[in-house]
């Protein structure tokens, strides 16, 4: 899940635990609420994790298997 998914996770989950006030007997909407912000929380705290380490990697190749290249150009002949 992306950072987005878990914004809007915690989005949902703010809803449904404060803005809802319809009550059910086999489900307590506010706690669903909570249990989802906190999914979208845990979502978030790792995409960011993996955004972060995704960036710190180095190419760690030897300087001599790097591979360059050079190219040369040559204006058209005039007419």
């Amino acid at each position: 899940m992306t950072a987005a998914g878990g914004l809007a996770l915690i989005i949902i989950g703010a809803i449904l635990r404060y803005a809802i006030t319809w009550q059910t007997r086999w489900i307590d909407i506010g706690v669903l609420g909570t249990i989802c912000m906190l999914g979208g929380a845990a979502s978030l705290l790792i995409g960011m994790l993996l955004a972060f380490g995704r960036r710190r990697r180095t190419d760690r190749r030897h300087e001599s298997e790097r591979v360059y290249e050079q190219r040369y150009y040559e204006d058209p002949p005039r007419l």
